[in-house]
């Protein structure tokens, strides 16, 4: 058995009494990654010599005080900042671009002592739910490779479950965490919106966006969490709100607890097999002590519309800065500056991140802002207001990370009322900003499914309570897809 099979807590046991070094570990992941990244195509670089130095530095460092992540890898979702790796975000109009500093995220795991191997494959600039829009490669699902792995963070969940990996960051804007790891049947949370810093994150949607965790188990899950969580005088959105312990709320006891089902999470569009995984998780909630009720969240079918309204007017603002003048794609042979920007931008931008552009400037134009933009806003003030209405009774609320199993390749656009179901899934806890997390919770056809669960405004601590609950009288997360295993 490799030794990424095992968690951070054998693995840190392992380091402690010296019968593993640092160094080793990251060369298992680095060789893992030569193996089966021909295969997976999760990674867009790996950063080998400096990750090896890393750990070897590691290993020169005394046992006292490290922490429980100290010597781990680690793979990045290539929209974070990374000194001197290049971060591209998945675009031709950043696949020369070095940036020279961290983002806070980094410089936190850089804190924990957690060792940098690579940037993982995306959707360009996080636009997209199969990671297929990436201007360089498709990467698959390693379930089953003629599948898609979700996106936009599917580089990050494909490599945890290929265990080349233990642990990614991703980022999640309309569920670009929660989805790819249901898709690869490992464990993804999208924190409240402010409990992550967002510096250093290239931003698609700002008041959307934040930075998630991707693991193979809830626990490691919840350390990964605890260490790059907390204010930060670089991002004024970051609450100052005290990051609890998280670890030590997985307790495995949810006796008492209210669940809340939206009848909307079970509705059309949403697979047969999908519904019946759902409905046995529930089962299982309810033999471990737990209560659940049928509820209405009545805005939900507005989500979608209100978020690619929103999502696209950032979008239309935050990527004006690349104009081929201060840093970029800049376009070549050209004549006058007006040619510079419509070239720059017509060659390094790809086709989905065009069509996002033009429809948020369709949204923020003079004619519609009103009737569109501000009517968006006002669809997600009533959203939200659904969710806090809702956690006055119930303490999570309960339902499908995506409503079918992962796509094959190619075949993203087949079924629109499932890709409406899948909107209707995830970007609702986005517009509300309050945090979510995706567990394995069945298969169907051989492909994995995936359980949501949300939680009130900065209360990880019950997620990971309750999905650890899961976890532990479940054997889902145990079950890994044969590449993993070498066969």
């Amino acid at each position: 058995m490799t030794l990424l099979n095992k968690t951070a807590v054998e693995l840190q046991s392992l380091l402690h009494n010296r019968e593993l070094t640092v160094k080793e570990l990251t060369e298992e992941s680095l060789a893992r990654i030569a193996k089966l990244d021909e295969s997976v195509q999760a990674f867009l670089s790996t950063n080998e010599s400096e990750a090896l130095a890393q750990a070897q530095a590691l290993d020169q460092q005394p046992l006292e005080g490290r922490g429980p992540l100290f010597g781990l890898p680690i793979g990045l979702k290539d929209n974070i900042v990374t000194k001197g790796i290049t971060t591209t975000a998945a675009s031709k109009m950043l696949a020369n671009f070095v940036p020279v500093y961290d983002a806070t995220v980094v410089e936190k795991l850089r804190e924990a002592g957690m060792v940098i191997v690579g940037k993982l494959n995306m959707d360009e600039f996080a636009m997209g739910s199969t990671t297929e829009t990436s201007a360089f490669k498709k990467t698959y699902n390693p379930w089953n490779l003629d599948h898609v792995p979700g996106g936009s963070s599917g580089g990050s969940a494909a490599a945890v479950a290929a265990g080349e990996v233990p642990f990614a960051l991703g980022s999640d804007t309309g569920g670009s965490v929660r989805q790819p790891a249901a898709f690869c049947g490992v464990v993804g949370m999208k924190p409240t919106y402010g409990r992550v810093s967002r510096f250093g994150l290239i931003a698609y949607a700002s008041s959307l966006d934040q930075v998630g965790t991707i693991t193979q188990n809830v626990e490691d899950n919840a350390m990964l969490l605890q260490a790059i969580a907390g204010l930060d005088p670089k991002d004024s959105m970051t609450s100052p709100q005290e990051v609890p312990d998280y670890k030590a709320a997985l307790t495995g006891d949810v006796k008492g607890l209210k669940i809340g089902v939206p009848k909307e999470y079970l509705g059309e569009g949403v697979s047969e097999e999908v519904k019946k995984a759902v409905q046995e998780a529930l089962q299982k909630f309810e033999s471990l002590g737990a209560e659940w009720e049928e509820i209405s969240l009545p805005h939900l079918h507005y989500a979608a519309e209100a978020y690619y309204v929103i999502a696209t007017s950032e979008a239309t603002s935050n990527l004006a800065r690349f104009d081929g003048i201060r840093y970029g794609y800049s376009a070549e042979g050209v004549h006058d500056l007006e040619e510079l920007y419509a070239r720059s931008r017509a060659e390094g931008f790809g086709r989905e991140v065009k069509k996002r552009i033009l429809f948020g400037t369709y949204a923020l134009g003079a004619e519609h802002h009103k009737d569109v933009f501000v009517k968006a806003q006002k669809v997600r003030a009533l959203i939200a207001q659904d969710f806090a209405q809702a956690f006055e009774k119930y303490d999570v609320i309960i339902g499908p990370s995506s409503a079918t199993t992962a796509y094959k390749i190619g075949e993203t656009n087949k079924d629109p009322l499932a890709l409406y179901a899948n909107d209707v899934l995830t970007v609702p806890v986005n517009l509300a900003g309050v945090p979510a997390i995706s567990v394995p919770c069945g298969f169907a056809d051989g492909l994995p499914v995936g359980l949501q669960i949300i939680g009130k405004h900065f209360d990880e601590a019950t997620l990971y309570r309750v999905a650890h609950a899961f976890e532990q009288a479940t054997d889902f997360h145990t079950q890994t897809p044969a590449i993993r295993e070498g066969k």
